[in-house]
C-alpha cells in the first residue's frame, strides 16, 4: 500500500549519499518536488516491465531487486543499506522505449522511501549537470546504436560465410547434374543409332518385341539392382567381360561396368542371345547397355536434384522468409536447417552427433531468430574445437521446458571471464576475429523475447550451452 506522509527537509536529504554534494537550492528543490512513502513488508515497491513513473531512495527498512529469467524471479541483491535507489534510474534518456522498470524492488520488511517523480528526476539530471547528462546520453544512446549496427555486421558476416558453404554444397549436385545430362544425351543419341541397326530388317517383328520387352526388364532390374562391395563388383565384371569376349562382343571391358551397375548377368545376356541371334548380338547388347546407362544417367540427375531441392528447403528452413514471424515449430527442424548451412563449415576431424527426443512437442517461437541462436552457439563450438573434436547437439525437455544443447569439446572457458561471456561487445578471440555480440544476441533472443533461459557449463574437454523454452505460450512472445 502506498502511504505518502510527510517530507523530508533539505539537511535530512544531505545525510543521503547521493544528494550530500548537492547546494542549498538543490536540496530545496527536492524536498519540494520528492515525497516519503512507506511499504509494507512482502509488498511489491514496483514491478518489472511497468511504467517507470517515480525513482526510489531507500530510508530505512530492507528490499530486495529480482529480474525475471525464463519466467521466475531470480534475486538480484537484497539490501538494507541507507540511501541505495531503483526505479526510473533511465528517466533523463529522451527515449520513451527505455522508460520501463527493469527489475521488480520489494519490501521484505516494512520500509519507507524518498519517492521523486520520473519527469522531477529527469529535469533535476538534465538541468543541474548538463555535462553528465550529454556523457550518459552518449554512453546508452551510442552504445545501443555501436550494438545494432555492428549486431548486424555479425548477422551478415555470419550470413556470408553460411551462404558461401550452402553455394559449396549446392555446386556438387548440380555439377553431377549438368556432367550426368551431356552423357546422357550421347547415349540417347547412340541408343537411337543402333535402334536403326537393330531394326534394318534383320529381326521380325516377334524378335524385335521379345528385344523390348528384355529393354523393359533392363529398366526393372536398374531400380532393383543391389549395392555390390567394390570387390562383388569387380568379380561380376571380369565374369561379364569373359562372357562377352567369348561371344565375339567387342569392348566387353567397357560395357560389363555398366551392365553390372544395372544389374545384369549371364543368365539375362544368354536370354538376349537366344532372342537376337549371335549374328546382331553386339548391337542389341549395345543398345541394351546405352538403356541401362540411360536409367542410371536419369537415375544420377535424379538424385542431383533431390539433392538440390533439399538444401533449398533447408535454406528456407533456415531463413523462414516464406513464413510468419511467430509459428509453432519443430525444434528438430530449425536445427537440421542450420546443420546443412554450417556442413561446408565443419572441419573433416569433427565428428557430428545428434542426440534427438523426438517426442518433443513443438514450440511458439520466433523461428528465424532461434536459428541464429543455433548459428551462434554451434559457431562458437566449432572455433573451440577447431580442426579435432566431437560436435553434440542434443534435445530434451526439462520440466514444462524445452531444452537445447549444443556440447563442443574443446578447451573450455576459463572461470574468470565465464560471467562476463553474455555481456555486449566482450570477446575472447582475437582483435578483428569477433564482436563480442553473439551470445548477447542469443541471450536477448531467447531470455528476453522468448522468456526461456541459457545457461552454460565448461571444463576442459566439455562446453555445454543450454537454451531453454517454454513449450507453451498463452500469448506471443514480445516482438
Amino acid at each position: 500500500m502506498n502511504t505518502p506522509t510527510d517530507r523530508l527537509g533539505p539537511e535530512q536529504l544531505r545525510t543521503l549519499f547521493l544528494f550530500e554534494s548537492l547546494d542549498d537550492d538543490q536540496l530545496a528543490w527536492l524536498a519540494e518536488h520528492g515525497r516519503v512513502e512507506q511499504r509494507a513488508g512482502g509488498t511489491v515497491v514496483y514491478a518489472e516491465g511497468e511504467a517507470a513513473t517515480c525513482f526510489f531512495v531507500l530510508l530505512h527498512g530492507v528490499v530486495t531487486m529480482t529480474r525475471l529469467v525464463g519466467g521466475d524471479e531470480v534475486e538480484v541483491t537484497r539490501t538494507e543499506q541507507r540511501g541505495v535507489y531503483g526505479g526510473a534510474t533511465q528517466a533523463y534518456l529522451d527515449d520513451e522505449s527505455e522508460q520501463l522498470y527493469r527489475n521488480t524492488l520489494r519490501a521484505v520488511v516494512d520500509s519507507e522511501f524518498f519517492v521523486l517523480p520520473a519527469e522531477s528526476f529527469a529535469e533535476a539530471v538534465r538541468s543541474w549537470f548538463p555535462m553528465a547528462m550529454h556523457l550518459l546520453e552518449g554512453l546508452f544512446v551510442g552504445m545501443r546504436a555501436s550494438q545494432t549496427i555492428v549486431g548486424e555486421r555479425e548477422r551478415l558476416l555470419a550470413l556470408g560465410s553460411l551462404s558461401a558453404g550452402l553455394t559449396h554444397e549446392l555446386n556438387n549436385p548440380a555439377a553431377a547434374a549438368v556432367r550426368a545430362t551431356s552423357v546422357l544425351r550421347d547415349r540417347v543419341a547412340g541408343m537411337r543409332h543402333k535402334l536403326a541397326m537393330i531394326a534394318d530388317g534383320r529381326l521380325d517383328g516377334r524378335g524385335l518385341q521379345a528385344l523390348v520387352e528384355l529393354q523393359e526388364e533392363a529398366v526393372a532390374r536398374v531400380a532393383a539392382a543391389p549395392k555390390l562391395s567394390p570387390m562383388a563388383a569387380a568379380d561380376a565384371e571380369d565374369a561379364l567381360t569373359d562372357w562377352l569376349d567369348e561371344h565375339g562382343v567387342g569392348g566387353a571391358w567397357d560395357l560389363a561396368p555398366t551392365l553390372v551397375g544395372g544389374g545384369a548377368d549371364i543368365d539375362w545376356l544368354a536370354r538376349v542371345k537366344a532372342h537376337v541371334g549371335p549374328a546382331d548380338l553386339e548391337a542389341a547388347v549395345r543398345w541394351l547397355t546405352y538403356t541401362v546407362e540411360t536409367e542410371l544417367l536419369m537415375r544420377e540427375i535424379g538424385d542431383a536434384v533431390t539433392r538440390i531441392s533439399g538444401l533449398v528447403g533447408a535454406a528456407k528452413q533456415y531463413s523462414q522468409l516464406d513464413r510468419a514471424p511467430f509459428q509453432v515449430v519443430d525444434v528438430h527442424d530449425l536445427l537440421d536447417a542450420t546443420l546443412v548451412m554450417f556442413k561446408a563449415k565443419i572441419p573433416a576431424g569433427v565428428k557430428l552427433v545428434r542426440e534427438y527426443d523426438r517426442d518433443l512437442p513443438p514450440v511458439p517461437a520466433y523461428a528465424a531468430e532461434l536459428n541464429q541462436v543455433w548459428t551462434n552457439l554451434i559457431d562458437n563450438a566449432l572455433g573451440a574445437m577447431g580442426e579435432k573434436g566431437t560436435l553434440t547437439v542434443r534435445t530434451g525437455r526439462s520440466g514444462d521446458q524445452l531444452t537445447v544443447e549444443v556440447v563442443d569439446t574443446g578447451s573450455g572457458i576459463p572461470p574468470e571471464v565465464r560471467p562476463r561471456i553474455f555481456e555486449p561487445f566482450f570477446t575472447t578471440k582475437p582483435v578483428g576475429s569477433g564482436t563480442g555480440l553473439g551470445l548477447d544476441i542469443s541471450y536477448r533472443i531467447v531470455v528476453r523475447k522468448h522468456h526461456g533461459d541459457i545457461r552454460v557449463e565448461s571444463v576442459p574437454g566439455n562446453t555445454t550451452f543450454r537454451v531453454l523454452l517454454p513449450l507453451t505460450a498463452e500469448h506471443p512472445p514480445a516482438p
